[in-house]
């Protein structure tokens, strides 16, 4: 009788090892390569035949030429993707929210009274979001416009163009993605 059961249990382990560890992955990445193959092969933006980052992933730009993404908590490495799991108690997630917003404050010459885009303070959950905010865009304007001599009326023009809507027109908030819009900056002339 326990014979019996031990091995129903590993005949069951071995052909859901096979379902679900070698065909269903097979199938769906298939389909994906038929259907998506863009975004199945990581959504890669090049320049000069070279990639310079994936429209799915943030990086880091510090330049205070080019719009800032949101903090991460992993420093945009993609491997370690997590959040920092520092929750609204802590006083470390309290003392970086300060020194972001003292900082965002000091470069972008902001005064005590404006009020920062909570998605420049805080890192998102995967510590890698693509995307920051319209406002979060248009608060970097100024700051932008002064380090490339161009008018904050064109940048401005960029950001509003820029701005993507929810997905299905209902799912989520509008966005940035920083990396697609510090490329259009740059071809600004």
């Amino acid at each position: 009788m326990v014979q019996k059961q031990i091995f129903t249990a590993v005949r069951a382990l071995a052909v859901l090892s096979l379902l679900t560890g070698l065909l269903y992955p097979i199938l769906v990445t298939g389909v994906a390569q038929v259907l998506f193959p863009w975004r199945a092969n990581g959504s890669l933006i090049l320049s000069n035949e070279t990639v310079i980052g994936s429209e799915l992933i943030g990086q880091r730009f510090s330049d205070p030429k080019y719009f800032w993404p949101r903090p991460s908590a992993v420093d945009y490495q993609a491997l370690p993707s997590s959040g920092s799991n520092l929750g609204p108690t802590s006083q470390v997630l309290s003392a970086q929210v300060r020194q972001r917003e003292n900082e965002l404050r000091a470069q972008n010459g902001l005064s005590p009274e404006t009020t920062l885009p909570a998605d420049l303070l805080f890192a998102s959950g995967s510590g890698l979001d693509p995307h920051i905010s319209p406002a979060a865009a248009r608060l970097q304007i100024e700051r932008i416009s002064g380090e490339r001599g161009l008018e904050p009326e064109r940048i401005a023009a960029l950001v509003e163009a820029q701005i993507e809507p929810p997905q299905l027109g209902f799912l989520g908030e509008p966005r940035v993605n920083v990396l697609l819009l510090n490329m259009a900056l740059d071809r600004l002339k």
